[in-house]
């Protein structure tokens, strides 16, 4: 393996930035696709409980909260194994790709099964530390414990999508994921409303949707493992292995937790309509962050082969064209959340104090996305690369920048506005710590395997 020093990407000849943007573009667009549909699981469980009354929707969207925060949690199934699986298919060695996506899966399945028995012990700790109301507490309690049966699959769902993102395959991935939204809607409304079994029903929906789209995941896996002669049973030596490279992921990932969870924190203290000019902002730009999520994806599938391959500079051409495509693509976010807010914000929203405060906000938050498209990229290309442990020190570094500033935002009488230039401050030095990085070269290790 080696490891190549930093320099300044030339650009690439025309006919291979059309080839880049070709491959981007044949990854990213179906896993957008896909990242939307996870959260549209949410909003139709949502739609449906909200019917059967007031605290049956608070209890769902307890839970709902609890639930995401495990996804978000192990993400780094899929992040981890995308990474690790592209660079065994750069290296022309698939078989080995696959036994590494089966590691992962096994990871997986261990982590899920640890969890079922985590949340039937406490979910009624879980609800009350998330607040829910007396009225609420006993659906919280009920949709956590019959939905952490289906944490296992969630979990394998997660590694098996990082394993076919890994194989340059996000198209299968879509379709699964329409599939398991499709299966879902149509469970919740049988069991909610034909059964009767109400919030119950909607968990148990839930449950047999991703255990559905668990089993079509395995059987794309196992039918490739056995195509390219792979083993299927369990290896500790490469379960330990897939461990240790998503352990940094994790500390990556509770860091940005940290910091959403403390924004939101410090928004509930402002006021009723500062928190809910928060939340409105949240949800666009979270929603864009899809957007540009999608060509972190791609970045990560696109980098791991190309290092595989020990092609530093097709690595480097990559980066470049996928960079100028997350800032392109900010901008044009940025542009368009902007020009939008007539269309969207009476969606959200007639409080005309809530508007007022959303006049600020938003433009606050679109002017950072042409900034979230860079750190977007070069976060996929980082974890393409497998430098996990520069992404979660870094990570916590921009923790420890924001907290303080945030902080600061009650006592200085900044209101919503001061927190969001707050989060702007964070997008910034996670941009500098980002670009710092990609610009020194020291994550342009080649190989099969990152040492």
């Amino acid at each position: 393996m080696t490891t190549a020093t930093g320099r300044r990407p030339e650009r690439a000849p025309r006919q291979d930035r059309r080839r880049y943007d070709r491959e981007i573009l044949a990854l990213a667009v179906p896993a957008f696709g896909a990242l939307v549909a996870e959260p549209l699981f949410l909003m139709a469980d949502a739609a449906i409980v909200g019917h059967l009354g007031t605290a049956e929707l608070a209890g769902f969207g307890i839970a709902a909260t609890a639930l995401a925060a495990v996804a978000g949690i192990f993400v780094f199934l899929a992040y981890a194994t995308t990474g690790a699986v592209a660079r065994r298919v750069g290296a022309g060695d698939r078989r080995a790709a696959i036994q590494q996506g089966v590691d992962g899966i096994w990871l997986a399945l261990a982590l899920g099964a640890g969890m079922v028995v985590l949340t039937l012990a406490l979910a009624p700790q879980a609800a009350a530390l998330l607040g829910a109301s007396p009225t609420a507490a006993p659906y919280a309690v009920t949709y956590l414990r019959i939905s952490a049966l289906g944490v296992p699959a969630m979990l394998m769902v997660l590694a098996a999508t990082g394993v076919l993102r890994g194989l340059q395959n996000t198209r299968t991935p879509l379709v699964v994921a329409i599939a398991g939204f499709t299966a879902n809607i149509l469970l919740n409304l049988t069991l909610v409303y034909g059964a009767g079994l109400g919030v119950a029903g909607s968990a148990w929906g839930t449950v047999l949707a991703q255990t559905g789209m668990a089993a079509a995941y395995l059987w794309v896996v196992v039918r490739g493992a056995r195509r390219e002669g792979a083993s299927l049973r369990p290896d500790r030596a490469g379960i330990r292995a897939c461990a240790r490279a998503g352990g940094p992921l994790m500390l990556r990932t509770l860091s940005l937790r940290a910091v959403l969870l403390l924004a939101t924190a410090v928004a509930a203290g402002l006021g009723d309509a500062e928190m809910a000019a928060h939340q409105i902002t949240m949800t666009v730009w979270s929603f864009v962050a899809f957007a540009l999520d999608a060509i972190a994806i791609a970045g990560q599938a696109i980098i791991g082969r190309h290092l595989g391959a020990g092609d530093v500079p097709g690595t480097r051409a990559a980066t470049r064209r996928m960079v100028e495509w997350g800032v392109g693509s900010g901008v044009l976010l940025g542009l368009l959340m902007v020009l939008a807010r007539p269309l969207y914000v009476p969606l959200f929203t007639s409080d005309p104090a809530v508007q007022h405060q959303l006049s600020a906000v938003l433009l606050l938050a679109a002017l950072t996305q042409p900034l979230g498209g860079l750190v977007f990229v070069l976060d996929g290309v980082l974890m393409g690369a497998g430098d996990g442990t520069y992404l979660a020190w870094a990570m916590l570094a921009t923790l420890l920048v924001f907290a303080p500033a945030a902080l600061a935002v009650p006592a200085l009488g900044a209101g919503v506005v001061g927190l969001w230039w707050a989060m702007n401050l964070f997008m910034l030095v996670r941009a500098a710590l980002m670009a710092w990085r990609a610009r020194s070269g020291k994550w342009l290790v080649t190989g099969a395997v990152r040492a």
